[in-house]
């Protein structure tokens, strides 16, 4: 176990800076132009990758009593990016769209780069800013998410997502045999709506409507509103199209991910609309030290699930005794998941293997793979 006093040493914190690296590599590729432009996507999903392979896995797990004084370059890491992505975000839309060194399909590949950085690094750090109680960090939050037009995000994952996950209720619980083209456009249909449901009756149980003020979609809107002003005063209607651009790369990395978090696992209904408890083994998990760094601790997802109150630092791995695990990390996996004969030639034995593990007493799976069991009772 890494002692706390360890933990604390800006050494030990040092490799989750690597992200970093990302928004000067951006940059280079607006200014160069050419090949450059593949550098964002290929050290992202590729890198990392290799590097996966060069350095294996991490078994080690923090002190999960690590008091918060002790995180203090961990938490600086997550609400330093959101002033850093937002100058680079907004500066390149002003710098791009009024180049003449860069044509239409260079000016789109600097976008798609920036996509790719704003979901796999952007939206990874909206996600845990999100689950903390201190208000700044939330704020962090909802700008980084409204930097890719996805500020539901929030409410449907903390007030859908980790109550619901592994049930026909969790819009982004993938489910067995569905592959990502299928997966894709349902999340992008019912999340939204779901997270707005999920306000809507929160609200309700206060006796307000959902045109109360405190409806926090009233602050998404807003905030995404600013944000598509301030790319057109810019850029005009070409800085416009590139921010949208970005936004929808971003969002299909998060939605990505989110298809292979949860892939083929699912509670188990013990009758009348009530489900099991939430358990590391309704995720996947994934050891891989570099992606770790890369995306924070995310790939320990059975963790998160189990204590969602952890910051990054403190995630806990599992051994295969205890929670599913990917056969790589998430840059590889996210890959798979785009072809979906691969996938299902990697995943699917995996999710028999877990069903047999874990309720060898289900014998008819249809439901569970159809999403049809009842909804869990709320």
């Amino acid at each position: 176990m890494i002692a706390a006093a360890t933990l604390a040493r800006w050494q030990s914190a040092l490799p989750f800076w690597l992200s970093m690296l990302l928004l000067p590599l951006v940059w280079f590729g607006a200014i160069q132009g050419g090949w450059a432009l593949l550098l964002p996507p290929l050290v992202t999903w590729y890198l990392f990758s290799v590097l996966d392979g060069i350095f294996g896995l991490n078994l080690e797990n923090a002190d999960p009593e690590t008091p918060d004084e002790d995180l203090y370059w961990y938490r600086l890491l997550t609400s330093a990016w959101v002033p850093l992505q937002f100058c680079t975000l907004f500066g390149l839309i002003a710098y791009v769209s009024h180049s003449t060194h860069l044509n239409g399909l260079e000016k789109f590949g600097v976008f798609f780069g920036v996509g790719v950085v704003t979901g796999t690094i952007g939206i990874n750090y909206s996600h845990e800013l999100m689950h903390q109680r201190n208000h700044l960090e939330r704020w962090l939050g909802d700008i980084l998410l409204a930097m890719v037009l996805y500020s539901h995000f929030r409410s449907e994952h903390l007030l859908v997502h980790h109550r619901h996950v592994g049930t026909p209720r969790d819009p982004v619980t993938a489910r067995y045999n569905e592959g990502f083209h299928r997966f894709y456009p349902r999340v992008l249909k019912q999340c939204w709506f779901s997270a707005f449901r999920a306000e809507r009756e929160k609200l309700a149980k206060k006796n307000l409507g959902w045109q109360d003020r405190s409806n926090p979609f009233f602050r998404y809107w807003t905030l995404q509103a600013a944000m598509l002003a301030l790319a057109l005063l810019l850029g005009g209607v070409s800085g416009l199209l590139l921010f949208l651009v970005q936004a929808g790369v971003a969002i299909w990395q998060l939605e990505l991910v989110n298809y292979v978090e949860h892939y083929g696992l699912t509670r188990k209904h013990l009758g009348e609309g009530k489900y099991e408890h939430v358990r590391p083994h309704h995720s996947w998990n994934a050891a891989h030290k570099a992606s770790n760094w890369l995306l924070i601790n995310l790939q320990r997802h059975s963790d998160h699930h189990y204590r969602p109150d952890r910051r990054f630092p403190l995630l806990q791995t599992y051994t295969p005794a205890d929670a599913p695990q990917l056969p790589y990390g998430y840059p590889v996996m996210t890959v798979a998941a785009m072809i979906p004969p691969v996938w299902r030639r990697m995943m699917n034995p995996r999710v028999r293997r877990w069903r047999q593990m874990y309720y060898p007493e289900i014998t008819d799976w249809r439901s569970y793979n159809r999403a049809q069991n009842p909804m869990p009772r709320t």
